[in-house]
């Protein structure tokens, strides 16, 4: 089974207008519409709209934290989410007019009550289990959480999949994660430096690597991807041609790709490409991207 962790899923409220966004003053859009996710319910959406079943787990508070679990049993996703006793789910605000403009909510606070529960739901994985931890953490969570799972869950062999920066990604690479995924920016920031090459990115994915990491998949935009392999490969892939539409999700649906792609017959320039599709698929989308995209877009690559 695979299963992944929302720790502050949100309700984005996207606004579009015609002009530009005019502070103090009354603005009107042109439409409006509501997405339902977070970091890892986008991968498990993205999963599921390839075909492989999967467990979403993670908090969720108040009437926002209600819709979204309906929107994910709607989407046919397993879900186990510990409703917490105060607050309510994120509401994050996209304007999207003559330049983009978000603000992002803090979310509710997460009670050590509502951890252990958590931490007891991670028992239940077993060996051979896949377990995808995407995104940053809210303030009210420790910030070694991420060191606490990979910990508990070390005895046992279940592939860990972290797509986070910084020091909470370095700070998980001695528990050995089966694939880690910086962009080129992210990568770079890790090491205090600035990436320009291919040469100069393969570099540093490998001294992850060195720190433990298994695989190493960099995503680069418009430039496409790059994955570093435990057996040492290189694989390289473009991206397909597309107009952008939507930033949002692009890299949850690219780790979501890889890993259905992987598991199709474990070979990882299948994987790669699959993840380059489900990635692009997205950001030509207004929404997450349907299979049948992703699968259109991966016949072109």
């Amino acid at each position: 089974m695979i299963y992944t962790i929302t720790f502050n899923p949100a309700i984005d409220y996207v606004v579009r207008m015609g002009s530009e966004l005019l502070p103090g003053m009354t603005n009107r859009s042109d439409s409006e519409e509501c997405y339902f996710g977070g970091k890892g319910i986008n991968v498990s959406t993205i999963l599921k709209n390839l075909g492989l079943d999967n467990t979403a787990l993670g908090f969720v508070a108040g009437f926002t934290g209600k819709a979204i679990a309906a929107d994910v049993e709607r989407k046919g996703i397993k879900a186990n989410f510990i409703e917490l006793p105060e607050g309510i789910s994120r509401i994050n605000v996209k304007i999207k007019g003559a330049a983009e403009t978000e603000i992002n909510a803090q979310g509710p606070k997460i009670p050590q009550s509502a951890q252990d529960e958590l931490f007891g739901q991670l028992d239940a994985l077993k060996d051979g289990d896949i377990l995808i931890l995407a995104g940053s953490i809210p303030s009210s969570l420790p910030s070694d959480v991420y060191e606490k799972i990979l910990a508990k869950l070390s005895d046992k062999k279940i592939d860990v999949v972290v797509d986070a920066t910084k020091d909470l990604l370095k700070n998980v690479l001695k528990y050995h994660p089966f694939l880690i995924k910086p962009n080129n920016h992210e990568l770079g920031e890790m090491f205090d430096t600035v990436l320009k090459t291919d040469d100069e990115i393969e570099a540093h994915a490998k001294k992850l690597q060195e720190m433990g990491a298994r695989n190493v998949l960099i995503s680069m935009a418009g430039d496409g991807a790059m994955l570093i392999t435990e057996t040492g490969e290189k694989h390289r892939v473009g991206v397909p041609k597309g107009q952008v539409r939507n930033s949002v999700g692009a890299g949850d649906s690219m780790v979501a790709g890889f890993v259905a792609g992987f598991l199709e017959n474990h070979d990882y320039s299948q994987a790669l490409k699959m993840g380059t599709a489900a990635g692009s698929a997205t950001a030509f989308s207004d929404d997450l991207a349907t299979g049948e995209a992703i699968r259109e877009l991966y016949s072109k690559l």
